[in-house]
């Protein structure tokens, strides 16, 4: 029942200094270039559950970029010694992750029959391809120089790739942060080919340890080893989550780009990418 006192939606809208002329003022839509964003889902199959496929990679691709933004950022703050800062981008880069997550959650609906009307219409195509998953990648750490061959068919996309391989990581950086401070890091992990794959190292967790072992003495970088944790441990989530939406969609079947599908991805769940920040906790 209508509250009496309530007035009606319309007046509500009337008692606003609200604008509704937008026919030489930039609107919302403008802002946003909504024409172009919601305009680039062109569906080849014309099955009802391609427009989720397209929208769900579409979106995670979106939530990358804003990743990718914050993640350079936070490298060059440790790298200028400005933690706070870093701090408060890596807190959002595992947010961004944390939704990366739950779009998983939306696919997962998809079951094999409906996939499989689809499936044909994607040819070779596969998020395997996608550069800006390939830049987080190696801006966290894994680097491969095998990845780098998929984009060489787009000189400009293979710059920004080979750049983020060539260049020191969150975790490199990071440790050259610890160097600094007078830990003992050695100096392998200091100065070194940051296009070379990162190599555990007994050296490095014992820097760590002093950090682990003392946190009041150092506080910021206690809490740097944190926030790299949280970083790895939703990244673990969001690798655990495609593992199990891809064997319910697909089951064993092999990637569309070429991968052995599930039995590929699961190897990609052992990767771990700051592993001495993991072990010291069975050392502490």
């Amino acid at each position: 029942m209508k509250d009496a006192g309530q007035p009606p939606p319309a007046a509500i809208v009337a008692a606003e200094p609200v604008k509704l002329d937008f026919s030489r003022e930039m609107s919302y839509g403008d802002y946003l270039h909504l024409d172009d964003l919601l305009g680039a889902q062109h569906l080849r199959s014309g099955a009802h559950d391609e427009m989720l496929f397209i929208v769900q990679h579409q979106v995670t691709e979106l939530w990358m970029k804003l990743l990718l933004h914050e993640l350079q950022a936070a490298i060059g703050a440790v790298a200028g010694d400005q933690l706070q800062r870093a701090f408060k981008m890596l807190a959002r880069v595992s947010k961004i992750m944390e939704q990366m997550v739950h779009a998983w959650d939306v696919l997962a609906t998809m079951t094999p029959p409906e996939y499989s009307t689809i499936r044909p219409s994607l040819a070779s195509s596969s998020g395997f391809q996608s550069w800006q998953y390939r830049q987080i990648e190696f801006m966290l750490g894994n680097k491969n120089a095998a990845m780098l061959k998929p984009h060489e068919h787009r000189p400009d996309l293979l710059a920004q790739v080979q750049a983020a391989h060539d260049a020191p990581s969150l975790y490199d950086e990071a440790l050259r942060l610890l160097a600094r401070r007078g830990l003992p890091v050695p100096a392998s992990h200091v100065e070194r080919d940051w296009s070379a794959p990162y190599v555990a190292s007994e050296g490095v967790e014992r820097a760590w340890l002093v950090v682990y072992r003392d946190p009041e003495a150092h506080w910021d970088l206690y809490q740097l080893g944190e926030e790299l944790t949280d970083l790895e441990d939703m990244f673990r989530l969001w690798r655990f989550r495609h593992v199990t939406t891809v064997e319910r969609v697909i089951g064993f079947k092999r990637g569309t780009g070429g991968t052995g599908g599930v039995s590929y991805l699961r190897k990609m769940l052992d990767v771990v990418l700051f592993p001495e920040i993991w072990k010291l906790r069975t050392d502490l």
